[in-house]
């Protein structure tokens, strides 16, 4: 919940304070996580993943109930050993984590790498030292118990079912084992979920497309701004988001994606691959505290049966950016043929084996609770798709390349706007990349980026005053022309000032850009993506 610390650290103070209130008159500490139960054979354990999070019923009362009960729980978990996990043992590499996750990284003796992924979180961790992290490091730990801790068992079957690329996590114990080397005191003892590391040579993985290179959101992006024929098929990216809507995902920052590249003759496709479903199923707004916390924080939705539609907005807008930049070319036809798509495939049925999964003490009354939830959320997914379309279509990207490009804006006949986007090949004719339509009543502005190249920015016709255009050249010799007889309308060509001053045509205004370092070329660009990973 990184996200709610930078931006609401003066309201969480006084809940810190609120929160000592509540535990010195109304409840005891929080119990320490005991030690686990063996089995004879030393092959599994039953532990809790979360006894600490027991809270008195004050405490629940201000600060939410949440899935105490599930954390609370003691299951039975197999006990992962390094030495015989995959033949000839795994052997850590580097401690990491995103945030609050605890992580490391494992190899095998084939080259694959492997991450365990802590069950158990600490949202203080993204804190920086000081007065605040000691003030609220109690209330923020508390609030893991917000997350589902095995909802990483159904999204990714689900995400299965769906047709999309997914890691495939398994709930295991690791113990003191002495493979763990100096790590062996920081990550003994405790409960996580194993996968594969997607990232690299996947060639030998199905759920990965047995993709030869799996590339982090940084590479991809850097490749699509900087090459036409790098694409992220939008199709099954749009597949992904309405699983994360679907399952209440609100958490899907550019980090927490990898990418499988499959090379084509002259271009490269990069289909999403959804990792860390810490955020699944979240339950956040069932105390008198976290709601109101909700209330000035709407990306903090709690998972429940119908899905608001005027919810959508907060649920999406941690990946604003990168939806703006990947669904520009799907249509609001496609964007419900997709829906209607995930929507049949995940039958009653399916829903039914994805919570067949996970800790058998659990399955059946988690299953009792959330496929009820998800029936009525798979329901609306046509009409949450639509609402999804309207907002990111109501302020529009689209973005070029460092190559040169033409972009031809053309109004029509029946008042609506039409873009293409073409790469410009000399002694050829130009290649096609983009052809969409705009309507008025659902777009109201366009932003169009050059970034590098020689850039054409044709304008034909007469463009529609309902949607206005703004035209950030970027760097290189660029060019905004006009047809004969065409109308601009509102058009705003933003320019980075160089030694020869723009040329527009007549009804076209200029302006300095305001933003030249991050929209100058593709290495500025990717300035507005969240790619700490």
């Amino acid at each position: 919940m990184p996200e709610l610390l930078r931006e609401h650290c003066g309201a969480l103070a006084g809940l810190g304070l609120l929160s000592a209130l509540a535990l010195g008159g109304c409840t005891g500490p929080a119990a320490g996580p005991p030690a686990a139960i063996w089995a004879a054979d030393s092959a599994s354990v039953r532990v809790a993943p979360g006894p600490q999070y027991a809270r008195g019923a004050v405490w629940r009362a201000f600060f939410g109930q949440h899935y105490r009960t599930l954390w609370n729980t003691p299951v039975t978990v197999p006990v992962l050993r390094l030495a015989t996990a995959v033949p000839g043992g795994l052997v850590p590499l580097q401690a990491g984590g995103s945030y609050q996750s605890h992580t490391l990284r494992l190899r095998a003796p084939d080259g694959r790498d492997y991450v365990l992924r802590s069950v158990d979180k600490d949202m203080s961790a993204a804190l920086q030292p000081g007065w605040k992290k000691n003030l609220l490091r109690g209330l923020l730990k508390d609030q893991t118990s917000a997350t589902q801790p095995y909802g990483a068992y159904p999204a990714a079957y689900l995400a299965e079912a769906a047709g999309m690329l997914h890691a495939n996590p398994r709930l295991v114990y690791v113990g003191a084992d002495p493979g763990l080397g100096k790590f062996r005191a920081a990550y003994g003892n405790a409960l996580y979920l194993l996968e594969e590391r997607p990232d690299g040579n996947q060639c030998g993985v199905v759920s990965f497309g047995h993709s030869p290179n799996v590339v982090n959101s940084a590479h991809m992006l850097a490749a699509l701004s900087r090459h036409p024929g790098a694409h992220v098929p939008a199709r099954a990216y749009l597949r992904a988001r309405l699983l994360d809507l679907l399952v209440g995902d609100w958490s899907r920052r550019e980090d927490q994606w990898r990418w499988a590249s499959f090379p084509q003759p002259g271009r490269m496709a990069y289909r999403p691959v959804p990792r860390d479903r810490d955020q699944a199923f979240f339950l956040f707004d069932d105390g008198i505290v976290t709601r109101l916390v909700s209330w000035f924080a709407p990306k903090y939705q709690t998972f429940r049966g119908p899905i608001r539609l005027e919810n959508v907005d907060g649920l999406t807008t941690t990946a604003r950016a990168l939806d703006r930049t990947l669904l520009t070319s799907l249509s609001a036809d496609d964007f419900r043929q997709v829906a209607d798509s995930v929507r049949a495939a995940l039958s009653d049925v399916v829903l039914n084996q994805a919570f067949a999964q996970g800790p058998p003490e659990l399955r059946a009354a988690i299953a009792a609770r959330f496929v009820p939830l998800l029936r009525a959320r798979r329901e609306q997914l046509p009409a949450v798709a639509r609402q999804y379309f309207e907002l990111l279509n109501k302020e529009a990207w689209l973005i070029g390349t460092d190559q040169a490009e033409r972009f031809v804006l053309s109004g029509t006949d029946s008042g609506l706007l039409r873009v293409q986007m073409l790469a410009r090949r000399a002694g050829r004719p130009d290649s096609l990349l983009l052809d969409r339509t705009f309507v008025p009543q659902t777009t109201t502005s366009i932003d169009v980026y050059g970034l590098a190249g020689n850039d054409v920015f044709e304008l034909r016709g007469a463009l529609p005053e309902g949607i206005a255009v703004q035209v950030y050249e970027g760097t290189g010799h660029n060019q905004v022309i006009t047809s004969p007889g065409a109308t601009p309308g509102d058009v705003t060509w933003f320019v980075i000032p160089t030694d020869q001053p723009a040329s527009p045509p007549a009804g076209v205004q200029v302006e300095t850009d305001p933003h030249p370092e991050l929209t100058a070329n593709a290495r500025a660009w990717l300035r507005r993506y969240n790619l700490r990973d």
